[in-house]
């Protein structure tokens, strides 16, 4: 394959809708009715908090997306402020958290397909049918062309589909707000799970899941035509949009619900609204409605896979050009500007995780998990390049840093912990077995810029990081054994977070290691691992 040179082709409009593809997709199809099932009306909160804390991360992505613009940043940015070693473990949790998102929204697309396509689903399951998961193949396939021919084309198809997908929902919410019933909301008490039931929504109910999608517009900085503009404010505009529109969506869910319908109270809710905005506009007699979300929901998930798809090719692609990854995957089209050979192992690994887990709330929550490790590092590097590198130009300057940075950082170490032993122990477990084979294999690791020694002592904070989650999972309330009663549990989480952050800030490289991703066509001597 030729080398060539990702193109600078993305507008602040296709940038936007990008981050807003990627937040609207099977998460407002789905969430509301499971927000309700665990947190009730309070639930109204969970999508606030989880509002506030991607909006934290969001504008520390934006200092970042604006002053560094790489292909893939999410990865690439702890490289340079840390060095491989963290590169490397932040390559492996992001390739988890994105590259199975395509499959899980094919996955939402097949099941409400099934409302008009019943062939598609097993009986009295989510779970594929042989034709279904075809369908679910063919999708992918569809995608995989579409970004293999070119970023432009990407950009304008995915701007035209996010129109329709925002569009849809929005009608959903004024339709549906004129059957409010505002009894809902007291009639079984606020709150009736208590408030670990409103934070245990923010990770377990699809909520950081519909969210994180807001970082994708970072992903394709090297292929805006005016990144250090743009970039930020994509990330800021699809952000506070999609906050407001979930958050309506959720009162307008609560609201419509018929009283006999919760007579029992809201724990059984996500079950009486297996498809929650189809059954019930089929409830409340507003056929055409059921339709048209019927519609949508072909065409938001597909929309968000398709983003997904080109996102874990960047991923890939800036893993591989961390230096940790196989060089192969750092090569660019010549014809086209798309790293064909990422693509090609983005698409497999989305017909992956189209197998094992056979519908869509299987996977939330190791992806919300494992995408909020990814950025939980953001806040660390941001930070530190304002003490190593002061002279970088920042387009956008984010005021504040030394109480958002870790502010952010305690939000999204709080949401890994409301995730759950369950998840949190074999992720973070994964983490730490690939820092053991970093170690096992360092003779192969990339040691001429940052020394093998300095990489490990800039990235023990993180080792230290994984351990404490692990431990405090299981000792505490979500899904261990309890030994740390609430709230107590959660102020250690927040107490150990402020303590690893500032160990991170001061552990990071004495000056990052910025690469130029502007020649792709560089040769990359890539150790592989």
């Amino acid at each position: 394959m030729q080398q060539g040179k990702l193109r600078k082709q993305l507008s602040l409009m296709d940038l936007t809708f990008v981050g807003l593809g990627s937040i609207i997709g099977s998460g407002w199809l789905f969430a509301s009715a499971r927000v309700a099932s665990t947190a009730g009306p309070g639930g109204t909160l969970s999508w606030l908090i989880g509002a506030i804390a991607v909006i934290l991360l969001g504008l520390i992505y934006a200092e970042l997306g604006g002053s560094i613009p790489r292909a893939g940043g999410s990865v690439r940015y702890p490289l340079y402020s840390h060095g491989p070693l963290i590169g490397y473990l932040l390559g492996f949790a992001s390739l988890v958290a994105f590259s199975s998102v395509a499959g899980i929204e094919v996955e939402a697309a097949r099941q409400y397909a099934t409302a008009w396509w019943p062939q598609l689903t097993q009986p009295q399951s989510s779970n594929p049918t042989v034709l279904g998961w075809f369908v679910q193949l063919a999708l992918l396939a569809i995608f995989f062309a579409i970004n293999y021919f070119g970023v432009k084309l990407f950009g304008k198809t995915n701007t035209i589909i996010t129109a329709f997908k925002f569009i849809v929902p929005v009608i959903t919410v004024i339709t549906l707000l004129t059957q409010f019933k505002g009894v809902n909301f007291h009639s079984h008490g606020f709150a009736p799970f208590g408030f670990s039931g409103i934070e245990a929504a923010v990770s377990t109910s699809g909520i950081i899941f519909a969210y994180l999608g807001f970082q994708q517009s970072v992903g394709f900085a090297s292929e805006a035509r005016r990144p250090q503009r743009d970039v930020p404010m994509a990330i800021i505009l699809a952000v506070v949009l999609s906050a407001a529109l979930y958050e309506l969506l959720q009162i307008a869910f609560l609201g419509a619900v018929p009283a006999d319908k919760i007579a029992q109270g809201w724990a059984n809710v996500d079950n009486v609204f297996k498809l929650p905005f189809h059954d019930i506009a089929v409830v409340l007699g507003f056929t055409w409605l059921a339709w048209l979300i019927l519609f949508d929901a072909f065409i938001s998930p597909s929309g968000t896979a398709n983003i997904y798809l080109s996102a874990t090719t960047r991923v890939i692609f800036g893993w591989a050009r961390n230096r940790t990854f196989f060089k192969v995957f750092g090569s660019v089209d010549e014809k086209t500007g798309v790293p064909h050979a990422a693509l090609w192992l983005a698409f497999v690994m989305a017909i992956f995780w189209t197998l094992p887990f056979p519908s869509w709330g299987a996977m939330v929550n190791v992806v919300s998990a494992a995408t909020v490790v990814t950025y939980v590092v953001g806040p660390v590097s941001a930070h530190a390049f304002r003490r190593t590198a002061p002279d970088l130009e920042r387009p956008f300057m984010l005021k504040g840093m030394s109480v958002i940075g870790p502010l952010s950082f305690i939000v999204a170490s709080l949401i890994v912990y409301w995730t759950g032993w369950s998840t949190d122990s074999w992720l973070l477990g994964s983490m730490l077995v690939m820092f053991v084979l970093y170690v096992i294999f360092q003779r192969f690791v990339p040691k001429d810029v940052v020394s093998f020694g300095d990489q490990l002592r800039a990235s023990w904070w993180l080792v230290a990081y994984f351990v404490v989650m692990i431990v405090l999972s299981y000792l505490g309330t979500f899904g261990g054994i309890k030994a740390l009663p609430s709230p107590w549990d959660q102020i250690i989480v927040v107490v150990v977070s402020i303590a690893l952050y500032y160990w991170g800030v001061n552990s990071a490289l004495p000056k990052p290691v910025f690469d130029d991703d502007q020649v792709a066509e560089e040769d990359i001597n890539a150790a592989v691992i």
